[in-house]
């Protein structure tokens, strides 16, 4: 059985995770954008399960989802997606999926699937904590990491969701849907206080990041950093051209972070 690998991440310093919606603008193009970014520096990547109704998702990542649609994309195709992935790069990889299509694909099914094509985990921003097991007990069987979400308002649920953590924790930066953001105001070095107090989980900031200035600024309370819509809008702008302008962006990110 494959075993998650996403400890393997940090082990090199702080980690640049990179979030790609699979499927945009193509299935072969997702492959090289993948490749290619983990060619750059990219430690872990984060593949987008595109969803009809992405509630945390703002108007960059749900323009995505609806250009991986119009290529077909679907959620057995993104696992095909990982299953190509997988024969050239072991580098880890996590679906950021909403609930729904983990649902309806069946939590057994779906986690057997992933298993068998090299996943690494799993994100799934609408399970709340205290539904978490139905997921991932199952997941746990297979060797998939469910990773959890910490949001600024978490407050006292900060230590239920970091004491249960596995594979890394995704530290939600701001309040909202994902987007750029040209400050990040939180109380990070609060939230991460709070967190090593109950887990040794390494930590991932996420929400907002788009220059390597905040990626350096968030390095200092976190493991690594995530960046989503910095990445998508980068693909939205060149399309199948976009991989040299996505290999440049994350060998600048990941020199900031070094």
């Amino acid at each position: 059985m494959y075993m998650s690998d996403i400890a393997n991440a940090f082990d090199h310093g702080k980690a640049f995770i990179a979030f790609v919606t699979a499927g945009d603008p193509c299935f072969e193009k997702t492959v090289e954008f993948v490749l290619k970014m983990v060619e750059a520096g990219a430690d872990l990547i984060e593949l987008g399960v595109p969803f009809s109704d992405p509630i945390a998702d703002g108007p960059v990542i749900q323009a995505a989802n609806l250009r991986a649609f119009a290529d077909g994309t679907t959620t057995d195709r993104v696992f095909e997606m990982v299953e190509e992935i997988r024969k050239h790069t072991d580098v880890p990889l996590v679906l950021l999926t909403y609930l729904n299509p983990v649902y309806k694909y069946g939590y057994e099914a779906f986690m057997r699937r992933g298993a068998d094509v090299g996943l690494d985990g799993l994100i799934v921003p609408d399970l709340p904590i205290e539904e978490k097991a139905e997921v991932g007990d199952v997941a746990k069987r297979y060797g998939i990491d469910v990773i959890s979400l910490i949001a600024p308002t978490s407050n006292e649920r900060v230590k239920a969701i970091a004491s249960d953590a596995s594979g890394f924790l995704y530290v939600v930066s701001s309040m909202g849907v994902t987007g750029v953001r040209s400050e990040i105001e939180t109380d990070l070095g609060g939230v991460m206080k709070t967190i090593r107090a109950v887990s040794d989980v390494p930590t991932a900031i996420g929400f907002g990041i788009s220059t390597p200035e905040q990626a350096k600024q968030m390095a200092q309370y976190a493991d690594g950093v995530i960046v989503g819509s910095a990445i998508v809008k980068i693909i939205a702008r060149y399309g199948e051209g976009a991989t040299p302008y996505l290999v440049e962006y994350v060998e600048n990110m990941k020199d900031a972070l070094r």
